[in-house]
């Protein structure tokens, strides 16, 4: 006898499988709560409550999935900030949009990215690529304020350094001097 296809090993209906969708945004939730050693397909289906025929699905191996991840989160972590600061240009000078939104968001996958490129060169890679494109973006919301190259080249260097100081950080700082830094964050900014 066959077992029924809505059981617990195949996930609540085969009319609705996982998309990769469904695997990256759990594969980035995956890496920043527990690390990109977690990035398994077994361990990964486990957590979703579906067998591992759904991962291979939609990804080739594993190594295919890693690399999925790592444009998702460059999708994610840059991309999507930077077409959000581009829309919300009307509410306000793009450099202080810029830094009250990634200095209010919870940076746990940034760690884990950054932790994971340690280890593996895709995921090196992958953060210089994220670098290289937010000190860009950066230092061009700089330059269209009238600054010079150089000058708009050390501030970004400087306002990325602050944001990976604080990405890397583990203790958030209280409201208080958590504003006050970043008040002071973009007085630097768009001076």
């Amino acid at each position: 006898m066959l077992a029924p296809v809505n059981t617990a090993l195949y996930g609540p209906t085969m009319t609705d499988p996982l998309s990769a969708q469904d695997w990256l945004d759990q594969g980035l939730k995956t890496l920043a709560t527990q690390g990109f050693s977690a990035l398994k397909a077994e361990l990964l289906a486990k957590a979703m409550g579906v067998s591992r025929g759904s991962f291979y699905w939609h990804f080739a191996d594993i190594g295919a999935f890693h690399a999925a991840i790592l444009k998702h989160w460059h999708e994610v972590a840059a991309e999507a900030i930077i077409a959000q600061v581009e829309a919300a240009a009307d509410l306000g000078e793009p450099l202080a949009v810029l830094l009250r939104q990634v200095f209010s968001e919870r940076l746990a996958l940034e760690r884990g990215v950054r932790s994971w490129a340690a280890f593996d060169a895709g995921a090196r890679a992958a953060v210089q690529a994220i670098d290289r494109r937010r000190l860009d973006y950066v230092e061009s919301l700089i330059r269209e304020r009238g600054v010079t190259e150089e000058i708009a080249q050390a501030r970004a260097q400087i306002l990325y350094w602050a944001f990976l100081g604080y990405a890397l950080s583990e203790k958030p700082l209280p409201k208080a001097p958590h504003e006050a830094m970043l008040t002071e964050l973009i007085r630097i900014a768009v001076s």
